[in-house]
């Protein structure tokens, strides 16, 4: 106590008449457990000051990293009935191996014949448009000859037009002169009457009756020639108008006749691509119906085993595009796709080191440490994807480490847990991490040159952020 009595007490005795006072000593096993616990404590708090590798998890499957080595459906491309089955789950066929032999099912496709039947008709129709053809060329050279024969019947016309025209301007030229002809014998005829007085006895006549006579028959002889001239005229007036109506209905017959063979022309090559168009579509039906001989039997599209027919039995009809057997191909370059969150997906490069777990192989991995993990094996990372695939999450491709080959009995389809490495940090600040929810954390902005750094060796600086 605060020993301020003159009384003293007798500790020992007490102790001897307490019992419960012998209770509160501590014996040595307590002591060793204290001194434990104060190890354990100590162990673990150093323990958090170790590096611990963050990691982002994803569950997924293995699958192949092509598409053409993926498990593929094979469609029949046209519909009928099967007549043989040439295959059995879980052969091995090569590609080009008939699978399914079908029999035809439509009642156009029954005659066996009918690529023959075809053949004649594309024959047929090719004559037909050679004789067409021939007449395009006949009705060509028709025209060619119609519009020669123009140029020179107008010709002809234009040079009667001429003459017509010369002969006009010739006869009137007589015409005028006869005119003056015809003046000058009037002029002599009346001169001659006033030197002729045959009845008059006072007056001697000075020329006879005889040169009288004559000149009176000159000037008859004057009329008719001008007469017969006015005559020439008015027929070579007729003959110019003739001449020139000629010449416009020359060129209006040879219009119609040429009209009509181009005409004609034009029917025929209406008729000629009527009949390519025609020839155009047997050629088609024919490569159709060729090639449709050869859907008959269903080939597999490359190596791989069958997995699995969808259609059974003889006889059974299918339709178009259906499915008639699964086939995996021989030799997939296998991959594993992953499926991470979406808030994790920012931190993810090409290139970055995974742990992987399959199914059937027994594994133990520590997040945190994998250089102490059993049973995992090594992949990088190769692709992820843009978008979402399934309920938010994104889909990542890992590849084989080349260091660390996967087993060669691996399935495509088989089950897989994997662990896409970050960057080391302290343990407690990954339990402080844990404990708060927040997602795995870096530093700068994630790039693939990074990666590389890191394969070559390279230390890359990290800091933990708070």
């Amino acid at each position: 106590m605060l020993d301020i009595s003159n009384q003293k007490l007798d500790y020992k005795s007490i102790d001897q008449k307490v019992y419960a006072l012998k209770t509160i000593y501590s014996s040595r096993s307590a002591r060793r457990l204290s001194y434990w616990l104060t190890g354990i404590l100590i162990f673990l708090f150093l323990c958090l000051f170790l590096p611990w590798q963050q990691n982002i998890e994803g569950t997924g499957q293995v699958t192949a990293l092509t598409p053409q080595d993926r498990p593929q459906e094979v469609n029949a491309v046209i519909g009928g009935r099967i007549k043989e089955w040439r295959i059995m789950e879980g052969q091995y066929v090569a590609k080009d191996d008939t699978l399914v032999v079908l029999n035809e099912i439509k009642s156009e496709y029954f005659d066996p014949e009918l690529l023959k039947r075809l053949s004649e008709q594309l024959n047929a129709k090719s004559q037909g448009i050679s004789a067409n053809q021939n007449k395009i060329r006949a009705t060509q050279i028709l025209i060619q000859a119609q519009q020669t024969g123009l140029q020179l019947s107008l010709e002809k016309a234009r040079n009667k037009y001429i003459q017509a025209r010369l002969k006009i301007r010739m006869d009137s030229a007589d015409y005028e002169a006869g005119k003056v002809a015809l003046i000058i014998a009037q002029r002599q005829m009346e001169s001659y009457n006033d030197l002729y007085k045959p009845n008059n006895q006072n007056e001697i006549s000075v020329i006879s009756q005889t040169d009288w006579e004559k000149r009176r028959n000159n000037l008859q002889e004057e009329r008719a020639k001008l007469v017969n001239k006015e005559n020439k005229l008015l027929v070579s007036k007729n003959e110019y108008i003739n001449a020139r109506i000629e010449l416009s209905s020359l060129e209006a017959e040879y219009a119609e006749k040429i009209s009509k063979a181009q005409s004609d022309l034009s029917g025929s090559a209406a008729d000629l691509a009527d009949k390519e168009g025609e020839l155009s579509k047997l050629k088609n039906y024919y490569a159709n119906m060729n090639i449709r001989n050869d859907q008959y039997y269903i080939l597999a599209p490359q190596d791989g085993y069958i997995v699995k027919t969808l259609k059974s039995g003889y006889g059974e009809i299918i339709k178009e595009s259906s499915a008639i057997c699964t086939i995996q191909p021989s030799s997939p370059q296998v991959a594993v796709e992953l499926y991470v969150n979406a808030m994790d997906v920012p931190l993810l490069t090409k290139g970055r080191q995974v742990r992987l777990e399959f199914d059937g192989w027994p594994a133990l991995q520590v997040t945190g440490w994998p250089s102490v993990a059993v049973g995992t094996f090594g992949g990088i990372v190769q692709v992820i994807d843009y978008v979402d695939s399934k309920d938010g999450k994104y889909r990542i491709l890992v590849v084989p480490d080349p260091l660390e080959p996967w087993p060669e009995q691996l399935r495509v389809g088989s089950g897989a847990y994997g662990w896409v490495m970050l960057d080391d940090v302290s343990m407690w600040y990954e339990i402080w991490r844990q404990l708060n929810g927040f997602p795995p954390s870096l530093y700068d902005e994630p790039s693939e040159d990074d990666e590389k750094e890191k394969k070559s060796g390279k230390k890359v600086k990290l800091k933990v952020k708070m």
